[in-house]
This record gives C-alpha cells, sequence and structure tokens, in this order.
C-alpha cells in the first residue's frame, strides 16, 4: 500500500485537508484593517469562493488529458478584483500535450486567450507563457474558429497558442461593454494526443488535489491581503499604480494598463474622480472589498464602463463613489462598505492617465 491510499484510507489525508483550511482562517483574523463584522464575515465567504474555485481547478477539471473549460471567476466567486465586464473561462493544460480550441464568435467585442504558468500556491504569481487576442486571429466566415495550443507551432496551425515547459492553464477572457446586449463566444477544448478514456480515481491524485486546493486557498487570498495592505498603505482614495510589473506577474492581461488604489470614506463623504478619456478599447472603474471581490454587481451599481457612463459636455468623465447618490457624476453605491479597494483599468489606450481624485463632504 502507497502511502497516499494509506492516507485516504485512514482519512489522514482528509483531515490534513481540513486542518489546512482551518489555517487559512487566520488569513482573515489576522488582517487588522478588516475587522469589522461586516469585512470578518465577507473575509470567511471569501475563502469558501476560493474554495470552490480551486476545488475546480485541482480536483473536477484538472485533468490535462480530458480538460474543460470553468469558470474560475464570477458574480460569486472572485479573485483579485474580478473584473464585472469580463466571462472568465480556465482550462487545465500539460505542456507536453497538444489542445485544439474550436469555438464560434458571438458578439462581445474583446476576446483574449492567454496560456499561464500558475504559482499562486508557491510564490503568488501567474506567469504569462503565451498570449492571443481575436485580432490576430484567423476567423471563418461563419464565425468559427480553432486553436492549436502546443509548445512548437504545427506547420498546419491558422491560430496557436504557445506554451512553455511550465505552462499548467489557459484563461479565456471575453470584455463585454454592455453585457445585456451582447452574446458571450463559445468554445471548447480538447487534447489532441490524450488516452482514449480516463483513468479510475487515484488515491495519490485525491491527495494531490487537496493539497493544491487548500494551498490554493490560502496563498490567494494571502498575496491579495498583501495587496490591499500595500494600496492602503501608500493609495488612499487615489488610483496610483503606475508600474504594472505587480500585476503582469499576477496574471495580468498585458493589454490593460491597470490603476489600483485604496478607498476610505465617512457615511457622509464621497470620493469624487474625474478624468479625461484617451483614445482605448474600453475602459472601466470598480469597487471592491478589502480582500479585493468585486462588490455585488448582480444588484448594485459599482462599476462604470465607456458604454454606461455620462460624460461632462467637454468629453471628461466624473464617477463619485459614496454610500448614497450625490446627485451628480456616475454614482457607485458602496453598498455598506466604509473602505476597499478599487481599479481603474485602460484597455488598449493609448495613453494611460492617473484620474485626479478629492474627497467632499454629502
Amino acid at each position: 500500500m502507497t502511502k497516499a491510499t494509506d492516507e485516504v484510507m485512514t482519512g489522514q489525508a482528509w483531515r490534513d485537508f481540513c486542518r489546512a483550511m482551518e489555517r487559512a482562517g487566520d488569513i482573515v483574523l489576522q488582517s487588522q484593517a478588516a475587522a469589522k463584522p461586516l469585512d470578518r464575515a465577507e473575509g470567511f465567504r471569501y475563502l469558501t469562493r476560493l474554495l470552490r474555485i480551486s476545488l475546480d481547478m485541482n480536483l473536477e477539471w484538472a485533468d490535462p488529458d480530458f480538460p474543460g473549460f470553468y469558470q474560475a471567476s464570477h458574480s460569486t466567486a472572485k479573485i483579485g478584483a474580478d473584473n464585472p465586464d469580463n466571462h472568465y473561462l480556465n482550462a487545465t493544460v500539460h505542456p507536453r500535450r497538444r489542445y485544439r480550441i474550436t469555438g464560434t464568435l458571438g458578439t462581445c467585442p474583446i476576446l483574449t486567450f492567454g496560456s499561464k504558468a500558475n504559482r499562486y500556491a508557491i510564490d503568488g504569481s501567474m506567469a504569462s507563457t503565451g498570449e492571443l487576442a481575436l485580432e490576430e486571429m484567423a476567423v471563418a466566415a461563419d464565425g468559427s474558429f480553432e486553436i492549436i495550443v502546443s509548445q512548437e507551432r504545427p506547420a498546419d496551425a491558422v491560430n496557436w497558442l504557445p506554451m512553455a515547459e511550465d505552462t499548467s492553464f489557459i484563461v479565456v477572457r471575453q470584455t463585454f461593454r454592455d453585457r445585456a446586449g451582447e452574446t458571450p463566444h463559445r468554445m471548447e477544448i480538447a487534447a489532441l494526443d490524450g488516452p482514449a478514456t480516463p483513468a479510475p480515481l487515484d488515491p495519490e491524485f485525491l491527495v494531490r488535489a487537496l493539497d493544491r486546493t487548500a494551498g490554493f486557498v490560502s496563498g490567494t487570498a494571502r498575496t491579495f491581503v498583501e495587496w490591499a495592505e500595500r494600496f492602503r498603505a501608500s493609495h488612499v482614495n487615489r488610483l496610483d499604480t503606475t508600474d504594472q510589473t505587480m500585476f503582469l506577474r499576477a496574471g495580468g492581461d498585458p493589454m490593460i494598463h491597470y490603476l489600483h488604489g485604496y478607498w476610505q470614506l465617512a457615511e457622509d463623504e464621497a470620493l469624487v474622480i474625474e478624468t479625461g478619456i484617451p483614445a482605448c478599447r474600453t475602459w472601466n472603474l470598480q469597487i471592491n472589498n478589502y480582500w479585493m471581490e468585486s462588490l455585488d454587481y448582480r444588484f448594485a451599481r459599482i462599476h462604470v464602463n465607456d458604454h454606461s457612463t455620462v460624460l461632462n459636455p467637454d468629453g471628461t468623465v466624473t464617477v463619485v463613489v459614496a454610500a448614497r447618490d450625490p446627485g451628480f457624476g456616475n454614482w457607485l453605491d458602496t453598498c455598506g462598505h466604509s473602505h476597499g479597494t478599487m481599479l481603474w483599468r485602460w484597455t488598449g489606450a493609448t495613453e494611460h492617465p492617473v484620474p485626479a481624485t478629492r474627497v467632499i463632504p454629502l
């Protein structure tokens, strides 16, 4: 009997997993800036959401011989200032395999594919190992497309997404300007050189999956608490992260210029954000809680983009973050929060202006 089999048969693997999840709770308890009941409740809910994502990533959809697209971030499971305008898809791959992505285009205006080396559980990074955008792709007249994913480009590949020796998954980003009026793209992925049928669940696989699952939860939570604390220390009520190195290291889209910040307001205060708009594919601003989850965009206006905003007569834009509608500008609802992080994205922009900010009484 192997060590992994013994750990499964005795239940030790499960006990170790539960203890690792218990330790992840210390990340929530140790965050002194998030010590209010709302912050702490959201922190523990955040861990359950990361657990759901991690189980999909490391157990349910973890076989690179039989990959499938799953959502690693959506309206009820969020990571690292998730974009309310995005539809995220992930797929687990192995760098020694070759894959084919097939699909049909909808009307969503921005579509990008990236191959990534996921090191969140190790050092909080997610390295890009290949990128492909819709504008670079050949698409058939009926909207269908095919992409080959591999380390070496096949001679007959019309569209190719590169992988590296440590690539572990693919991320697809569909960015909407008007989610209600635009249709998503549809796609599937399959291995070209894998076995015909999956093997039965192996104890060794389960033990590794449980270990990776807990590692992802704690590693991801710790990473973005560190981000929030960094923004709180230097960017309160400002958007000023002009150096993009940290965000690209964490798997950010190279098409996007990220301006992060931290907001903190009393109930009778508002944060006014103003900027000119450069030539760009799109832009948006969102507000998040302390854990860097977007606030609940299903039920409240917590973000604005180039489609939903009302511009000033001179072409600039004014956004107001406050607990209630101030009667001017484009209001974002703080949804009962007194602080959190925020993010402005310039997507495909020719320039990256830093919006001006000021706090005013309501």
